[in-house]
């Protein structure tokens, strides 16, 4: 039976049973499993049979998680880890392997590009980052290295709407796979899936959580990618998976199944970027109320992003629901139910005086809290020259739309009208 979306959020992935018939799903906190047999455990270590080993490779609660996400997004199957940044990491590990190569958007987190250019580099995997807007440019960057093109749905901060289609069909005419970080965008406003995206990554400490508690990331494989294809380029799926003897996950697991089987049995495995139950379990109560949140924020957004464009003191507003934007068009083919609720404004004045200014405006706000956070209950404001993109240098924030007077807004699900009160009131002082 084909369940709605509200549905799937809070039902999905938990059948009420043994042994104890709770309602809501329990939280499993134990770091490991008793096996039947010895025969039962040799199986499960050599991948013949599926099943739960240790809490660091998965859990009970991690497992309702997974199919949860992986429901609500349309995929095949989902792993979920410690972090949104673990997330991205273990995804582009296992594509990239050994001598892969990837292309990036300029406009990602910070974090995600200290990830990509300074880590990736220590592993000797190269990224090339290219402007979202830019097919050209994405068509040039690939080589016959590359394993994975990738990018955020919606930019944080200045809210750039990829186009998914258009870099999906670049991507398979270059043989590889698209991934996507869709932690902004959340599968209850878009799902990339639909528009060609094979991984779709998300930060679940966001707005799958909500609350702003938990620590959280997953990985959904929309099962689309065939990596049998082309066997040579992807031995980690094709040839004998060497500590498992003549194993071959593309042939045990098949299309949907195999990379996560790769991810959790290598990367979670040797790595340790372990998703706790008590962390997936909050998660778990967070993407409940998803659909009913995001309405909230993105409708409360879009009212902000409207009152700041006519605000003297503001001299941009980067939100794609507005008609002026660049990514206006974008926005409503590809996000007819709202645009996300994480959008940028940059105060007027030169680049000099910004830091005096941004510092006043930001200390002033009372509603709006000062954190590094984004997709909480509570509205958020951040300085990313100076916080989440502060290790990127000005070409790269150039590049990234971000300048010194941008200041990031998350809202939450607070009244609106004393959202507008607190900027309006900090702007004037500032």
């Amino acid at each position: 039976m084909t369940e709605g979306f509200a549905t799937t959020q809070v039902q999905g992935g938990y059948a009420v049973g043994l042994p104890s018939f709770s309602a809501v799903p329990p939280i499993h906190q134990t770091a490991a499993y008793e096996f039947s047999s010895l025969q039962e455990a040799a199986d499960l270590f050599a991948l013949r049979k599926a099943g739960i080993i240790y809490s660091r490779n998965a859990s009970p609660t991690q497992q309702i998680l997974e199919e949860r996400v992986a429901a609500l997004e349309g995929g095949a199957s989902a792993v979920a880890v410690a972090s949104g940044q673990a997330a991205v990491a273990v995804t582009l590990l296992a594509l990239a392997g050994r001598g892969g190569h990837i292309v990036a958007a300029d406009q990602l987190y910070g974090g995600t590009v200290d990830l990509l250019q300074d880590t990736f580099d220590d592993f000797g995997i190269p990224v090339t980052f290219v402007d979202q807007d830019d097919p050209d440019a994405w068509r040039a960057a690939v080589t016959p290295q590359t394993r994975a093109l990738f990018a955020e749905t919606v930019a944080n901060p200045v809210a750039q709407v990829l186009d998914i289609r258009l870099i999906a069909d670049i991507a398979h005419e270059a043989g590889v796979p698209l991934v996507v970080d869709s932690t902004v965008g959340t599968p209850a406003l878009i799902r990339p899936g639909d528009h060609g995206a094979d991984f779709v990554v998300h930060s679940a400490t966001k707005f799958l959580s909500g609350h702003g508690s938990s620590l959280g990331g997953v990985v959904v494989d929309q099962g689309t990618f065939d990596f049998g294809a082309e066997p040579e380029r992807w031995p980690q799926f094709t040839a004998p998976y060497q500590r498992f003897g003549e194993l071959v996950l593309w042939e045990r697991f098949g299309q949907g199944q195999a990379f996560a089987a790769l991810v959790k049995s290598k990367y979670v495995h040797d790595l340790g970027p372990s998703l706790s139950p008590f962390n997936a379990w909050q998660i778990l109560q967070g993407i409940e109320t998803l659909d009913l949140r995001v309405a909230r924020q993105s409708s409360s957004a879009l009212a902000i992003a409207q009152h700041l464009a006519q605000h003297p003191a503001v001299s941009r507003v980067n939100h794609p629901g507005l008609a002026d934007s660049p990514w206006h068009a974008l926005a409503q083919r590809y996000l007819p139910k709202g645009v996300p609720s994480v959008f940028s404004f940059d105060v007027d004045g030169t680049e000099d005086e910004a830091p005096a200014r941004i510092a006043r405006l930001v200390d002033e706000l009372n509603v709006f809290r000062l954190v590094a956070n984004l997709g909480d209950a509570r509205s958020l404001v951040a300085h990313p020259a100076s916080m989440t993109h502060s290790h990127l240098t000005s070409a790269q924030r150039a590049a990234a739309g971000i300048s010194l007077n941008t200041v990031r807004l998350s809202i939450g699900i607070e009244d609106p009208a004393d959202l507008i009160a607190d900027l309006d009131r900090a702007l004037a002082i500032a």
